[in-house]
C-alpha cells in the first residue's frame, strides 16, 4: 500500500508570510495551477480513494486530482492543519511584537504550550494520528490513497507512521508537493519512499 500525503496549493497567506492555521483560506490563482499540475502529477501514482482536511484549500487541491482520477474524496475533520488560534493571520514578527511572553513560553515548549486559544502540538499531534488511524481502517492497509492536508499536519502524519524509524521522521514539505510512504500490511511497518516531490510544478 502507498499513501500519498499532498500539500495544498499556494494561498495568498502563504505568500504573506502569515499563519493560517485553522482559519478557511481559499486557494489563490498560481496555488489552483499548482492543484492542477499536482494532480497530472499523481497520474503515474493512481488511487482508489482520496481522504482531504476540511478547509477549503485542501479540499479544492484534493478534489483535483479526484476529478482527474474519477475516484471519491473523503473530508476527515482531524486533518485540518494545527490550530494557532489568535495567532491565526499573523506573520512570526508580529506574534513576537504583540504576544512577547506567550510566545516565549510557547517556543520553550511548544508540545505542551498551546498559543492563546490553539492547541498544543500534543493535542495535534493526537488528533492527526487518530485521523490517520481512521483512514487506514478505512482501506484495511491495502488500497494506494492520497491524503491531502496541509505542512505542520504532513509532518505528524510522518512522524506518526514512522514513528519505529524517528531517524527518517522530520519532514518539511512545499505548497502541492507529493510524500509517499509505503506500509507494509504483513509486516505492518512503514517506509518512506519520497519526501517533497515538486518536479510536477515544472510544468508550470
Amino acid at each position: 500500500m502507498k499513501l500519498y500525503l499532498i500539500r495544498h496549493g499556494q494561498t495568498d497567506w502563504n505568500i504573506q508570510g502569515k499563519i493560517q492555521g485553522s482559519h478557511d483560506i481559499p486557494l489563490n490563482d498560481t496555488g489552483r495551477a499548482q492543484a492542477k499540475l499536482v494532480a497530472e502529477g499523481m497520474d503515474s501514482r493512481p488511487v482508489t480513494k482520496i481522504f482531504s482536511s476540511t478547509l477549503m484549500r485542501a479540499v479544492e487541491t484534493a478534489r483535483m486530482i479526484g476529478d482527474r482520477q474519477q475516484v471519491e474524496t473523503y473530508l476527515v475533520p482531524g486533518l485540518i492543519e494545527v490550530e494557532f488560534g489568535k495567532w491565526e493571520g499573523m506573520t512570526w514578527d508580529e506574534i513576537k511584537e504583540q504576544y512577547p511572553a506567550e510566545y516565549e513560553r510557547w517556543s520553550i515548549n511548544p508540545v505542551d504550550v498551546a498559543p492563546p486559544g490553539g492547541e498544543t502540538q500534543m493535542e495535534a499531534m493526537e488528533r492527526v494520528a487518530g485521523a490517520i488511524e481512521a483512514v487506514m481502517e478505512m482501506t484495511n492497509g491495502r488500497e494506494d490513497i492520497a491524503v491531502v492536508s496541509h505542512g505542520a499536519t504532513m509532518a505528524y502524519i510522518v512522524a506518526y507512521l514512522m514513528r519505529n524509524h524517528p531517524e527518517e521522521a522530520e519532514i518539511i514539505v512545499d505548497n502541492a508537493s507529493i510524500t509517499t510512504v509505503n506500509y507494509n500490511p504483513i509486516t505492518q511497518d512503514y517506509m518512506l519512499l519520497e519526501v517533497n516531490d515538486t518536479t510536477h510544478l515544472c510544468k508550470r
